[in-house]
């Protein structure tokens, strides 16, 4: 249970005296009860924060490494295939572990192993010709930790916060994931510029370090008292639970769909060196891009928590993510570019937003961490095999072609989708029944 602190009271008498105003400012801003009510959430919560930065330095940095060791969009995207197997295959083994086994530790035990890859990563970039081959193995190494690991830290959430905290607890995650993926990219292209890759690998394995300790100052999150042994029958039952759920179904196969088609990170690198004629920095920001949209809507995310019909906003974020990438694929002005990704960033938010609200509020706890499973399974892959769909595109018809046409596909792809799964989008979330506590 979350430890429960005396939480900051505005004035009644200026509620009493503007409350339209309160009302309209609670609307607008993020809710920030979780972090003073929960010293758990807390700790969690600024752990991830400074790691994520690196993360998403490295995330910048590996891709660029690859190019400029091969100068192929298709082996930038190969990346994705080499991590797309583990990540399919031990999220499921993570979800189980995440129901049978301390989710702390396992975060914990994981974080530690991703530091010992971002040492490696540097050791090969400081060797005088680095090696091609290290970077996908290393990358798959990484991914399998993450997706062993993922599970437990998503699960983590809901045993952490009171349910009526749990949408500003969401938000508070999202808002700075989004500010690390601003300044990450952005960070990525000044270091690989000034310092070398070999630094950049470097300051991403020092974040690792406030994400441990902060770990480790955290009480155990032990599994729920009848969860299941991990193993094939438990993932099984957590696939099965699936099934019946077509609003769960709904939120997979629409993400999906977004992330395969419409994910254009792995071609980054080739457009900025050729259509925008740039350099590290404009890798960076494009890389940075969506994630300024993602951070801006996040930041004023207070309106989400009145939102109900949880499908129809997650099918509309995805045809709008779809529409932008399509339209960032024809431009060749630089800030017009930034600006279309900055648009789809902020559809991909709030897509995620509902997404999460709805896993959230109707898994029970005890399926929480094999379904988190599969979630990640989902959410990872999906940009994984989009960085080959796009890379093997555009190695056929190039770079622009493959932005539009995958893009087009996204927005074609989610409307056909919706024919098979009608309810998705009149669900609604005051008629859900909700999950039991833990």
């Amino acid at each position: 249970m979350p430890t429960e602190e005396t939480p900051l009271e505005v004035p009644a008498v200026e509620s009493q005296a503007h409350p339209g105003a309160a009302r309209w400012w609670h609307a607008v801003t993020i809710d920030v009860r979780p972090l003073r009510s929960s010293r758990e959430f807390r700790l969690l919560w600024i752990g991830q924060s400074v790691s994520f930065i690196g993360s998403q330095v490295a995330a910048v940095a590996l891709p660029f490494q690859v190019f400029k060791l091969t100068h192929s969009s298709l082996a930038v995207g190969l990346i994705g295939a080499t991590e797309l197997a583990p990540m399919l295959i031990l999220s499921l083994v993570g979800g189980a572990l995440a129901d049978a086994r301390d989710r702390r530790r396992m975060v914990l035990t994981a974080e530690v192993g991703l530091m010992v890859v971002s040492l490696l990563l540097m050791a090969n970039a400081l060797l005088k010709h680095p090696m091609v081959w290290p970077l996908y193995a290393l990358a798959a190494v990484g991914s399998s930790l993450v997706a062993l690991s993922r599970p437990s830290l998503t699960a983590m959430l809901p045993r952490l916060v009171s349910k009526d905290e749990l949408s500003g607890a969401i938000a508070l995650e999202t808002v700075t994931g989004g500010a690390a993926m601003i300044a990450g990219p952005a960070l990525a292209g000044l270091l690989i510029a000034s310092v070398g890759m070999a630094t950049t690998y470097g300051v991403d394995a020092a974040s690792f370090v406030a994400s441990l300790v902060c770990l480790a100052l955290m009480k155990a999150v032990p599994p729920p008292a009848d969860a299941p042994a991990p193993g094939l029958r438990s993932i099984i039952d957590g696939l099965r639970y699936v099934r019946g759920k077509p609003v769960l179904q709904g939120t997979y196969l629409l993400d999906y769909a977004a992330m395969v088609f419409g994910m254009p990170r792995a071609l980054f690198p080739a457009l900025a060196l050729g259509r925008f004629a740039g350099g590290p920095r404009e890798v960076g920001l494009l890389y940075a891009a969506p994630a300024v949209g993602a951070f801006l809507l996040s930041a004023t995310s207070g309106w989400t928590g009145r939102v109900r019909r949880h499908g129809l906003a997650i099918t509309i974020a995805v045809i709008t993510w779809g529409t932008a990438t399509a339209a960032f694929g024809l431009s060749h002005d630089l800030w017009l570019a930034l600006l279309l990704l900055a648009v789809a960033g902020g559809a991909d938010l709030v897509s995620g937003l509902f997404r999460m609200q709805v896993w959230n509020e109707t898994i029970p706890d005890a399926f929480r961490g094999r379904l988190a499973g599969v979630e990640w399974a989902n959410v990872a892959s999906g940009p994984l095999l989009g960085d080959v769909e796009s890379g093997l595109v555009a190695s056929w018809r190039g770079p622009g072609f493959s932005v539009v046409s995958g893009g087009v596909a996204c927005v074609v792809t989610a409307v056909v989708m919706l024919a098979f799964l009608p309810g998705f989008v009149t669900y609604d979330a005051r008629a859900e029944r909700p999950a039991p506590a833990a």
